[in-house]
């Protein structure tokens, strides 16, 4: 489905009309909880990726691979997110199916999105990933990238490094009697 959040208003709006056009006693209503983290946080994220390759599929359709694949998001399985050039592009468009790098058939990021033409090297944004989608990221097949917050003067801080091999072993523990083990 869309990838975008209600806003308040609508939120408000479809909450208070119900219950203006209940029977409910105004004097008695229910006590409403709400957990409006992704329409709080959701268009605070941001994710930059890179075209690897570009290819015609048998039915004729055209296939862009780029370096996000589900493991980091996830989100896609569920959210047809908003995916855009990150530079300058052509207004020629094309129904294009977008793929991680992950080489298995469920890393689809979009099944079906109308793209200009990007080339390898190219860079695109996903917008409004910034609710569930870093908690979900996947160590699988590839690292996981590193996290920049631009604040409100445009300065840039990372918040969290990329992953490197050496990140990624650092709390395994070889017990002493295989230490000495070769094949």
């Amino acid at each position: 489905g869309s990838d975008i959040s209600p806003t308040f208003d609508q939120f408000a709006d479809a909450i208070t009309s119900s219950f203006i056009n209940s029977e409910l006693d105004p004097l008695h209503l229910p006590v409403l909880i709400l957990e409006t983290g992704r329409a709080l946080i959701d268009e605070a994220g941001y994710l930059l990726g890179t075209v690897i390759a570009n290819k015609r599929l048998s039915s004729g359709k055209r296939a862009t691979i780029i370096d996000i694949g589900v493991n980091i998001m996830f989100t896609s399985f569920w959210y047809e997110h908003k995916v855009t050039p990150a530079q300058e592009f052509t207004h020629y468009t094309e129904d294009t199916v977008l793929y991680g790098p992950l080489c298995m058939n469920i890393d689809v990021i979009r099944e079906n999105i109308n793209l200009p033409l990007l080339n390898k090297g190219d860079n695109v944004v996903v917008h409004f990933v910034g609710a569930y989608n870093m908690t979900q990221w996947m160590q699988f097949i590839t690292l996981r990238p590193k996290i920049v917050m631009i604040d409100i003067n445009g300065n840039t801080h990372v918040i969290r490094d990329n992953e490197t091999n050496e990140s990624i072993v650092q709390y395994e523990k070889v017990p002493e009697h295989l230490k000495g083990f070769e094949l």
